[in-house]
């Protein structure tokens, strides 16, 4: 794992955490979009090297949905950059980790993603990310 890609919060409207955040990073978001395989809006914001992602539910089923109504808003994820986000899958699979997903899938920000279970991680939800090169 390279380096904390970026810390993903579960926030019930979009709109006013972008205006909470442009004020505490005195920065704007610099991408939102739709992740329909996740039924999220996700919003990111540039902090240093790393990144703030919010994420609203589009629907009752989505696992953001889900979390806010058992935890409240706040910090749903950490996700991490890895070269090769098979070889890691393989990795942390043989290490005993479990795996949210068997293969990798589509997430936001032009990333190739899958999610380690928090039962293995102390609680906490992690996330591998690979930017997806453009050929």
């Amino acid at each position: 794992m390279k380096k904390i890609e970026h810390m993903g919060i579960a926030v019930k409207n979009i709109d006013d955490a972008n205006s909470i955040y442009e004020k505490l990073l005195g920065t704007s978001s610099y991408k939102t979009e739709e992740v329909l395989s996740e039924n999220v809006i996700t919003s990111f914001f540039k902090c240093g090297e790393s990144k703030i992602e919010l994420l609203q539910a589009t629907n009752e089923n989505s696992a953001i949905a889900k979390f806010i109504e058992k935890r409240g808003e706040g910090i749903h994820h950490i996700a991490f950059e890895v070269d090769d986000i098979h070889a890691e899958m393989k990795r942390l699979h043989n290490e005993g980790f479990v795996l949210l997903n068997e293969q990798p899938k589509q997430g936001a920000d032009n990333k190739l993603i899958c999610f380690v279970h928090p039962k293995n991680t102390n609680g906490v939800l992690i996330e591998l990310c690979q930017e997806i090169k453009q050929v």
